[in-house]
């Protein structure tokens, strides 16, 4: 599943969870949002070493294990999402939705475990790009052991 694929699939969730507040947006527009909030390399994909290093720097390295892996992905909460991203971005994307910052919070904690979970599951992943990208398991196994010390 590519970028683009992943951020409509996160779009389609916030739009489509419990928050009224969500439910009529353009999926455009949250994608694009989505898009500026995991964004981070220079290809514009989504930049998962910042979130595993939030997740592992915040005490949440379970959460990041259960989506990283391949069974069920562990909640996170709206708390959570906050000491993930930092209250800077969730206010941008909050603001860039028209949405309050609880809406946006809810929503990225409704969207975000699915958005990571597709991005690292399956051949041609980003997971898999960034294995090679580090020596294979066993430099990934290295890194992230020096992260949980």
């Amino acid at each position: 599943m590519d970028m683009i694929d992943l951020l409509k699939m996160g779009a389609g969730l916030i739009q489509g969870n419990s928050d009224d507040a969500t439910t009529g947006l353009d999926t455009n527009l949250i994608t694009d949002a989505l898009g500026s909030l995991l964004g981070g390399g220079a290809d514009g994909g989504l930049d998962l070493s910042q979130l595993v290093s939030g997740l592992s720097e915040n005490g949440l390295g379970s959460i990041v294990g259960s989506w990283l892996g391949s069974g069920e992905n562990e909640a996170i909460s709206m708390d959570s999402i906050v000491d993930l991203l930092g209250s800077d971005k969730i206010s941008e994307f909050a603001s860039s939705l028209g949405i309050s910052e609880d809406s946006a919070k809810g929503a990225l904690a409704d969207a975000l475990p699915n958005v990571i979970d597709g991005a690292t599951s399956g051949e041609g992943s980003i997971v898999e790009s960034m294995l090679s990208s580090v020596g294979g398991v066993d430099g990934a196994m290295s890194m992230l052991g020096k992260m949980f010390r």
